[in-house]
């Protein structure tokens, strides 16, 4: 055969390469379910449920892979075949809803078959996983969210602090957790908190005292923009879990970065970089461009809030910290930023503003 004969062949090859390079693309934010949303970047979805998350081979900042799981009336059997599929495809984190075993009074304790077998699979595929019940602590109920370990291993207990009204009304009633808690996990500070807790912002503050750099929110509900004030305000991200199939994933500057629902069993599968550092324009303008020209090749600017005077900085090469790095040039993280000047106002005042409000009532 000559030369010329094998022309329409590579015309062929050519183009069968086209087509399937055409059909690996999907629009930005396309997901199961309606409204998915997705900002470029920083954080990463896999819509399809064979599809796996893998971690990149040289990790750019702090990747954690996480996988959210929405569902109502589902059977321990089914979901831990779900988990286990889910796993298998790797994963750092598992999120499953607000006591998703349910709540007629036949609350577990921490050795019952929930946590047992979720805890087996969580070792099995080497990730954490947050794993709510209707907890039975002796004589007390609690509604609780259980931390998991890649080992299987519980390294962290929390109790919803406000239980839902309808909460109390159970033959036995379901008692309040004492305090918002933050666990330390191989990829950051991970805080719980459950449903309800949403209204009131003393939980989320004590979380961002405590140097919260994800929330994750098992709930019955969505509760939307409730949610996005918080990582407003506090600058870390939100993943949630409900019994309302859905699942929302806020930034670290507030911006909804997705939005999954699903008709009956919703998965949502995300990346997200630990590593980006969200910064206010004061004090830090010279700083940062000092960082910037000295590693240019190492840590980007890849947002500028023009109107908040914010602006957010991550690594863009293997091995480097952009928050560490930006630390060492003396810039200050937002949210140290807001509780330094907080401190160091209220020290002028002679007490804080919320001392200060009881005081005024006082004096009525």
């Amino acid at each position: 055969m000559q030369a010329r004969d094998l022309l329409p062949f590579r015309r062929l090859i050519i183009l069968g390469t086209l087509l399937v390079a055409v059909s690996s693309l999907s629009p930005l934010g396309e997901g199961r379910g309606e409204g998915a949303r997705l900002a470029r970047g920083h954080a990463q979805s896999t819509d399809h449920p064979d599809q796996a998350v893998q971690q990149p081979q040289q990790k750019i900042g702090r990747p954690v892979r996480i996988v959210s799981l929405s569902f109502n009336g589902k059977s321990l059997a089914e979901i831990a075949g779900v988990v286990d599929r889910e796993g298998a495809k790797g994963v750092d984190l598992i999120i499953l809803p607000e006591t998703w075993r349910g709540q007629a009074d036949s609350p577990e304790s921490l050795d019952g078959p929930t946590v047992t077998a979720m805890a087996a699979l969580a070792k099995k595929h080497s990730t954490y996983l947050v794993c709510p019940i209707d907890r039975r602590d002796g004589t007390h109920r609690l509604n609780t969210a259980v931390l998991l370990d890649r080992t299987g291993t519980i390294t962290g207990v929390y109790d919803k602090v406000y239980p839902y009204w309808s909460e109390f009304d159970h033959k036995q009633p379901v008692e309040p957790g004492q305090e918002a808690r933050v666990f330390q996990t191989d990829f950051g500070k991970v805080g719980l908190a459950i449903c309800f807790d949403v209204n009131f912002p003393e939980v989320w503050q004590r979380l961002a005292d405590q140097g919260a750099e994800l929330v994750v929110w098992p709930s019955a509900y969505s509760a939307g923009t409730s949610l996005q004030a918080h990582a407003l305000n506090h600058h870390f991200y939100i993943v949630t879990s409900t019994q309302t199939r859905d699942c929302l994933v806020y930034d670290i500057t507030g911006e909804e970065l997705l939005y999954h629902k699903s008709a009956d069993l919703n998965v949502s599968r995300i990346t997200l970089d630990l590593d980006r550092g969200v910064y206010h324009q004061n004090f830090n303008i010279g700083k940062r461009d000092k960082l910037l020209k000295k590693h240019s090749t190492e840590i980007k600017q890849v947002k500028w809030m023009d109107r908040e005077q914010w602006f957010v900085l991550q690594a863009a090469k293997p091995g480097v910290s952009a928050r560490a790095l930006a630390k060492q040039y003396g810039l200050e993280e937002l949210r140290d930023y807001l509780t330094r000047s907080r401190r160091e106002i209220d020290q002028r005042r002679g007490r804080g503003l919320a001392d200060s409000s009881r005081a005024g009532t006082a004096d009525k």
